[in-house]
Protein backbone atom coordinates (compact mmCIF):
# COMPACT_ATOMS: atom_id res chain seq x y z
CA UNK A 1 0.00 0.00 0.00
CA UNK A 2 3.08 2.28 0.48
CA UNK A 3 4.24 2.20 -2.52
CA UNK A 4 1.00 2.12 -4.39
CA UNK A 5 0.57 5.89 -2.71
CA UNK A 6 3.69 6.97 -3.25
CA UNK A 7 4.03 6.30 -7.01
CA UNK A 8 0.29 8.08 -7.14
CA UNK A 9 1.43 10.80 -5.20
CA UNK A 10 4.64 11.34 -7.36
CA UNK A 11 2.64 10.93 -10.86
CA UNK A 12 -0.23 12.76 -9.92
CA UNK A 13 2.67 15.84 -8.41
CA UNK A 14 4.28 15.74 -12.19
CA UNK A 15 1.36 15.80 -14.08
CA UNK A 16 0.18 18.90 -12.12
CA UNK A 17 3.79 20.25 -12.70
CA UNK A 18 3.22 19.87 -16.69
CA UNK A 19 0.07 21.76 -16.44
CA UNK A 20 1.69 24.31 -14.15
CA UNK A 21 4.57 24.70 -16.90
CA UNK A 22 1.76 24.87 -19.53
CA UNK A 23 -0.05 27.39 -18.20
CA UNK A 24 2.62 29.48 -16.92
CA UNK A 25 3.96 28.98 -20.44
CA UNK A 26 0.40 30.27 -22.31
CA UNK A 27 -0.34 32.99 -19.93
CA UNK A 28 3.21 33.75 -19.18
CA UNK A 29 2.82 34.01 -15.39
CA UNK A 30 5.98 35.11 -13.73
CA UNK A 31 5.28 33.11 -10.37
CA UNK A 32 4.90 30.28 -11.53
CA UNK A 33 7.74 28.17 -11.56
CA UNK A 34 9.69 26.32 -14.58
CA UNK A 35 9.76 22.77 -15.27
CA UNK A 36 13.46 22.33 -13.20
CA UNK A 37 11.72 23.59 -9.74
CA UNK A 38 8.48 21.22 -9.46
CA UNK A 39 10.70 18.26 -11.07
CA UNK A 40 13.54 18.94 -8.52
CA UNK A 41 10.76 19.27 -5.54
CA UNK A 42 13.02 21.88 -4.04
CA UNK A 43 10.72 24.71 -1.92
CA UNK A 44 10.60 27.85 -2.36
CA UNK A 45 12.96 28.40 1.13
CA UNK A 46 16.29 25.44 -0.43
CA UNK A 47 15.93 27.68 -3.53
CA UNK A 48 16.24 30.86 -1.87
CA UNK A 49 19.00 29.77 -0.20
CA UNK A 50 20.67 28.73 -3.09
CA UNK A 51 19.67 31.88 -4.64
CA UNK A 52 21.53 33.80 -2.04
CA UNK A 53 24.81 32.18 -2.19
CA UNK A 54 25.01 33.05 -5.65
CA UNK A 55 23.37 36.31 -5.71
CA UNK A 56 25.74 39.78 -4.28
CA UNK A 57 22.92 42.18 -4.65
CA UNK A 58 20.48 40.75 -1.60
CA UNK A 59 20.47 43.19 1.06
CA UNK A 60 21.77 42.11 4.77
CA UNK A 61 18.67 42.14 6.21
CA UNK A 62 17.14 39.84 2.99
CA UNK A 63 19.50 37.02 3.49
CA UNK A 64 18.77 33.80 4.50
CA UNK A 65 21.15 33.17 7.25
CA UNK A 66 20.28 36.76 8.64
CA UNK A 67 16.49 35.07 8.76
CA UNK A 68 17.53 32.04 10.16
CA UNK A 69 19.35 34.38 13.14
CA UNK A 70 16.75 36.89 14.36
CA UNK A 71 13.83 34.53 13.48
CA UNK A 72 15.74 31.77 15.64
CA UNK A 73 12.49 29.51 16.62
CA UNK A 74 10.17 31.25 14.80
CA UNK A 75 9.07 30.30 11.09
CA UNK A 76 10.34 32.44 8.02
CA UNK A 77 9.67 31.45 5.01
CA UNK A 78 9.53 33.04 0.95
CA UNK A 79 7.71 33.49 -2.03
CA UNK A 80 9.00 33.71 -5.22
CA UNK A 81 8.69 35.19 -8.52
CA UNK A 82 10.63 33.72 -11.66
CA UNK A 83 11.33 34.92 -14.75
CA UNK A 84 10.47 33.09 -17.87
CA UNK A 85 13.93 31.94 -18.15
CA UNK A 86 13.03 30.04 -14.60
CA UNK A 87 15.75 32.97 -12.65
CA UNK A 88 14.94 34.44 -9.84
CA UNK A 89 13.44 37.69 -10.21
CA UNK A 90 12.03 38.80 -6.92
CA UNK A 91 11.94 37.51 -3.45
CA UNK A 92 9.42 38.66 -0.58
CA UNK A 93 11.03 36.77 2.33
CA UNK A 94 8.97 37.13 5.62
CA UNK A 95 8.54 35.88 9.71
CA UNK A 96 5.18 34.73 9.94
CA UNK A 97 3.47 34.82 13.48
CA UNK A 98 0.71 33.01 15.02
CA UNK A 99 -1.46 34.51 18.02
CA UNK A 100 -4.78 32.44 19.16
CA UNK A 101 -6.69 32.08 15.98
CA UNK A 102 -4.33 35.03 13.86
CA UNK A 103 -1.43 34.39 11.73
CA UNK A 104 0.09 37.55 10.55
CA UNK A 105 3.46 38.79 9.00
CA UNK A 106 5.32 41.18 10.70
CA UNK A 107 9.09 43.02 10.80
CA UNK A 108 11.65 40.23 12.91
CA UNK A 109 13.73 42.42 15.30
CA UNK A 110 16.65 44.09 14.56
CA UNK A 111 15.97 44.06 11.14
CA UNK A 112 15.80 47.45 8.85
CA UNK A 113 13.94 46.37 5.83
CA UNK A 114 12.36 43.43 3.98
CA UNK A 115 9.43 43.23 1.31
CA UNK A 116 9.32 42.94 -2.04
CA UNK A 117 13.37 42.69 -3.68
CA UNK A 118 13.35 42.65 -7.57
CA UNK A 119 16.43 42.05 -9.79
CA UNK A 120 18.09 44.82 -11.59
CA UNK A 121 17.02 44.25 -14.68
CA UNK A 122 12.92 44.12 -13.62
CA UNK A 123 13.56 47.86 -11.00
CA UNK A 124 13.18 49.90 -14.05
CA UNK A 125 10.32 48.23 -15.80
CA UNK A 126 7.06 49.61 -14.12
CA UNK A 127 4.68 46.90 -15.94
CA UNK A 128 7.15 43.69 -14.69
CA UNK A 129 6.76 44.85 -11.40
CA UNK A 130 2.90 45.88 -11.20
CA UNK A 131 2.82 42.06 -12.49
CA UNK A 132 4.85 40.49 -9.71
CA UNK A 133 3.63 42.60 -7.01
CA UNK A 134 0.24 41.51 -8.17
CA UNK A 135 1.21 37.37 -8.28
CA UNK A 136 2.68 38.36 -4.77
CA UNK A 137 -0.50 39.94 -3.32
CA UNK A 138 -2.40 36.59 -4.44
CA UNK A 139 0.31 34.69 -2.94
CA UNK A 140 -0.18 36.33 0.79
CA UNK A 141 -3.75 36.22 0.46
CA UNK A 142 -3.54 32.18 0.12
CA UNK A 143 -1.54 32.13 3.33
CA UNK A 144 -5.00 32.83 5.31
CA UNK A 145 -3.43 36.00 6.90
CA UNK A 146 -5.35 38.21 9.25
CA UNK A 147 -2.44 41.05 9.27
CA UNK A 148 0.45 42.24 6.85
CA UNK A 149 3.17 44.87 7.63
CA UNK A 150 6.55 44.70 6.19
CA UNK A 151 9.39 47.43 5.26
CA UNK A 152 10.05 48.02 1.84
CA UNK A 153 13.87 48.78 0.54
CA UNK A 154 14.42 52.50 0.22
CA UNK A 155 13.68 53.92 -3.13
CA UNK A 156 11.65 50.64 -3.82
CA UNK A 157 9.25 50.76 -7.34
CA UNK A 158 6.91 48.42 -5.59
CA UNK A 159 5.62 50.53 -2.90
CA UNK A 160 3.17 52.38 -5.17
CA UNK A 161 1.85 48.98 -6.93
CA UNK A 162 1.27 47.70 -3.32
CA UNK A 163 -0.86 50.99 -2.68
CA UNK A 164 -2.96 50.20 -5.88
CA UNK A 165 -3.19 46.93 -4.17
CA UNK A 166 -5.23 48.06 -1.83
CA UNK A 167 -2.35 48.33 1.24
CA UNK A 168 -1.77 51.23 3.31
CA UNK A 169 1.63 52.93 3.70
CA UNK A 170 3.74 54.28 6.24
CA UNK A 171 6.53 56.70 6.09
CA UNK A 172 9.40 55.92 7.71
CA UNK A 173 12.95 57.67 8.24
CA UNK A 174 16.20 56.83 8.24
CA UNK A 175 20.15 58.68 8.36
CA UNK A 176 22.44 58.34 5.65
CA UNK A 177 25.73 59.49 4.35
CA UNK A 178 25.96 58.04 1.21
CA UNK A 179 29.67 59.25 0.59
CA UNK A 180 32.65 58.64 3.18
CA UNK A 181 35.53 59.07 0.75
CA UNK A 182 36.84 62.23 2.11
CA UNK A 183 36.88 61.77 5.54
CA UNK A 184 37.60 65.53 6.14
CA UNK A 185 34.28 66.68 4.72
CA UNK A 186 32.52 63.99 6.23
CA UNK A 187 33.94 65.77 9.69
CA UNK A 188 33.03 69.18 8.37
CA UNK A 189 29.72 68.73 7.75
CA UNK A 190 29.21 67.96 11.80
CA UNK A 191 27.26 70.38 13.71
CA UNK A 192 29.03 72.60 15.84
CA UNK A 193 27.38 70.68 18.79
CA UNK A 194 28.98 67.70 17.60
CA UNK A 195 32.24 68.99 17.37
CA UNK A 196 32.34 70.26 20.53
CA UNK A 197 31.59 66.93 22.04
CA UNK A 198 34.57 65.41 20.18
CA UNK A 199 36.75 68.36 21.32
CA UNK A 200 35.88 66.80 24.99
CA UNK A 201 36.06 63.33 24.04
CA UNK A 202 40.36 63.84 22.94
CA UNK A 203 40.70 61.64 26.39
CA UNK A 204 38.37 58.69 25.17
CA UNK A 205 39.89 55.61 22.66
CA UNK A 206 37.70 53.33 20.22
CA UNK A 207 38.04 49.96 21.15
CA UNK A 208 37.26 46.53 19.20
CA UNK A 209 37.46 44.01 21.59
CA UNK A 210 34.46 44.04 23.63
CA UNK A 211 32.57 40.78 23.78
CA UNK A 212 29.28 39.98 22.91
CA UNK A 213 28.24 38.84 26.71
CA UNK A 214 29.76 42.53 28.17
CA UNK A 215 28.15 44.35 25.40
CA UNK A 216 24.52 42.50 26.22
CA UNK A 217 25.24 43.33 29.99
CA UNK A 218 26.28 46.90 29.21
CA UNK A 219 23.56 47.97 27.11
CA UNK A 220 20.92 46.26 29.43
CA UNK A 221 22.95 48.42 32.42
CA UNK A 222 21.93 51.59 30.34
CA UNK A 223 18.51 51.12 29.62
CA UNK A 224 18.18 50.35 33.72
CA UNK A 225 19.48 53.20 34.46
CA UNK A 226 17.03 55.70 32.38
CA UNK A 227 14.22 53.05 33.61
CA UNK A 228 13.95 51.33 30.56
CA UNK A 229 14.57 47.30 29.49
CA UNK A 230 16.07 45.94 26.80
CA UNK A 231 14.26 44.52 23.66
CA UNK A 232 15.81 42.10 22.44
CA UNK A 233 17.53 38.45 24.65
CA UNK A 234 21.29 37.65 25.39
CA UNK A 235 20.42 34.21 23.18
CA UNK A 236 18.90 36.41 20.02
CA UNK A 237 22.67 38.60 20.15
CA UNK A 238 24.27 35.84 20.89
CA UNK A 239 22.81 33.52 17.62
CA UNK A 240 23.25 37.27 15.55
CA UNK A 241 26.69 37.76 16.45
CA UNK A 242 27.79 34.42 15.40
CA UNK A 243 26.12 34.61 12.11
CA UNK A 244 27.40 37.85 11.19
CA UNK A 245 31.09 37.90 12.66
CA UNK A 246 31.36 34.10 11.15
CA UNK A 247 30.87 36.14 7.94
CA UNK A 248 33.05 39.32 8.45
CA UNK A 249 30.17 41.35 8.93
CA UNK A 250 30.07 42.81 12.13
CA UNK A 251 31.78 44.68 14.81
CA UNK A 252 31.37 45.38 18.44
CA UNK A 253 32.84 48.74 19.03
CA UNK A 254 33.33 50.78 21.92
CA UNK A 255 34.69 54.25 23.78
CA UNK A 256 36.55 53.56 26.68
CA UNK A 257 38.02 55.82 29.35
CA UNK A 258 42.01 56.06 30.42
CA UNK A 259 40.89 53.73 33.32
CA UNK A 260 39.38 51.24 30.12
CA UNK A 261 35.61 51.84 31.54
CA UNK A 262 33.09 51.46 28.67
CA UNK A 263 31.25 54.90 27.88
CA UNK A 264 29.39 53.98 24.96
CA UNK A 265 29.17 51.01 22.22
CA UNK A 266 27.54 49.74 19.34
CA UNK A 267 26.84 46.73 17.72
CA UNK A 268 27.76 47.15 13.60
CA UNK A 269 26.46 45.25 10.65
CA UNK A 270 27.37 45.60 7.24
CA UNK A 271 27.07 44.09 3.63
CA UNK A 272 28.47 45.13 0.35
CA UNK A 273 26.45 48.45 0.19
CA UNK A 274 25.95 49.85 3.86
CA UNK A 275 27.11 49.91 7.29
CA UNK A 276 24.30 49.54 10.03
CA UNK A 277 24.49 51.54 13.60
CA UNK A 278 22.26 48.55 14.66
CA UNK A 279 22.10 48.72 18.18
CA UNK A 280 23.83 52.10 19.88
CA UNK A 281 23.65 52.48 23.82
CA UNK A 282 25.31 55.40 25.60
CA UNK A 283 26.02 55.21 29.66
CA UNK A 284 23.74 58.20 30.90
CA UNK A 285 26.53 58.73 33.42
CA UNK A 286 28.89 59.87 31.05
CA UNK A 287 26.39 61.53 28.44
CA UNK A 288 28.54 64.58 28.51
CA UNK A 289 31.80 63.38 27.39
CA UNK A 290 31.57 63.33 24.04
CA UNK A 291 31.63 59.58 23.60
CA UNK A 292 28.31 59.19 21.68
CA UNK A 293 30.04 61.77 19.20
CA UNK A 294 32.97 59.45 18.92
CA UNK A 295 31.35 56.47 18.71
CA UNK A 296 29.30 57.51 15.80
CA UNK A 297 32.82 59.10 14.15
CA UNK A 298 34.77 55.82 14.75
CA UNK A 299 31.84 54.10 12.94
CA UNK A 300 32.09 56.32 10.10
CA UNK A 301 35.70 55.34 10.00
CA UNK A 302 34.98 52.02 9.54
CA UNK A 303 32.35 51.76 7.17
CA UNK A 304 34.52 54.02 4.86
CA UNK A 305 37.77 51.25 5.26
CA UNK A 306 35.09 48.96 4.68
CA UNK A 307 34.54 50.97 1.48
CA UNK A 308 30.77 51.27 2.17
CA UNK A 309 28.16 54.11 3.02
CA UNK A 310 26.65 54.74 6.56
CA UNK A 311 23.11 54.16 7.79
CA UNK A 312 21.96 55.19 11.53
CA UNK A 313 19.18 52.58 11.07
CA UNK A 314 16.57 54.93 12.03
CA UNK A 315 14.91 56.98 13.91
CA UNK A 316 11.55 58.12 14.34
CA UNK A 317 11.93 59.42 17.85
CA UNK A 318 12.50 62.93 17.51
CA UNK A 319 15.60 63.43 19.82
CA UNK A 320 16.95 60.19 18.32
CA UNK A 321 16.91 61.91 14.69
CA UNK A 322 18.11 64.91 15.90
CA UNK A 323 21.11 63.28 16.84
CA UNK A 324 21.66 61.56 13.79
CA UNK A 325 21.24 65.02 11.72
CA UNK A 326 23.53 66.79 13.45
CA UNK A 327 26.42 64.23 11.90
CA UNK A 328 25.91 65.63 8.53
CA UNK A 329 23.85 62.54 7.31
CA UNK A 330 20.91 62.91 4.85
CA UNK A 331 17.06 62.02 6.17
CA UNK A 332 15.87 59.06 3.53
CA UNK A 333 12.62 58.17 3.45
CA UNK A 334 11.83 54.40 2.82
CA UNK A 335 7.93 52.99 3.65
CA UNK A 336 6.15 50.27 5.65
CA UNK A 337 3.44 48.52 3.65
CA UNK A 338 0.18 47.40 5.93
CA UNK A 339 -2.61 45.50 5.54
CA UNK A 340 -5.22 44.23 7.61
CA UNK A 341 -7.31 41.12 5.94
CA UNK A 342 -9.19 40.50 9.39
CA UNK A 343 -10.57 43.24 11.46
CA UNK A 344 -10.24 42.29 14.44
CA UNK A 345 -6.68 42.30 14.03
CA UNK A 346 -6.98 46.27 13.82
CA UNK A 347 -8.25 45.57 17.67
CA UNK A 348 -6.00 43.62 18.35
CA UNK A 349 -3.01 45.90 17.77
CA UNK A 350 -5.39 49.11 19.24
CA UNK A 351 -5.57 47.26 22.86
CA UNK A 352 -1.60 46.55 22.91
CA UNK A 353 -0.72 50.15 21.95
CA UNK A 354 -2.92 51.16 24.54
CA UNK A 355 -1.40 48.39 27.23
CA UNK A 356 1.89 49.76 26.16
CA UNK A 357 1.79 53.77 26.92
CA UNK A 358 0.00 52.72 30.13
CA UNK A 359 3.38 50.64 31.09
CA UNK A 360 5.65 53.36 30.30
Amino acid sequence: MGEHSEVGVLEGTTFFAILQVLFAYFNKKSYLCTEFVYWTYMTNKELYRDFCRTNGELPLFMQDWWLDAVCAGKQWDVLLSFAPDGTIQAALPYLLRKRAWMTYIVMPQQTQIGGIWLAQNVLSDNDRVATICQDFTQQLASLGLSYYYQHFPINSPAVQHMQALSFKTKERVTYRIEDLSNLDQVINAFSKNKKRQLQKALSLHADTNMSVEDFYRFHTQCLLEQGKQISYSREFLLVLERKTSRLQQSQILSICNADNEVLAAAFLVWDKHSMYYLIPCYAPAYKDSGASALLVLEAIKLARQKGVSFDFEGSMIRGVANHYKQFGSTRTLYYGVEKYYKWYFWFANAYNWIRERKMR
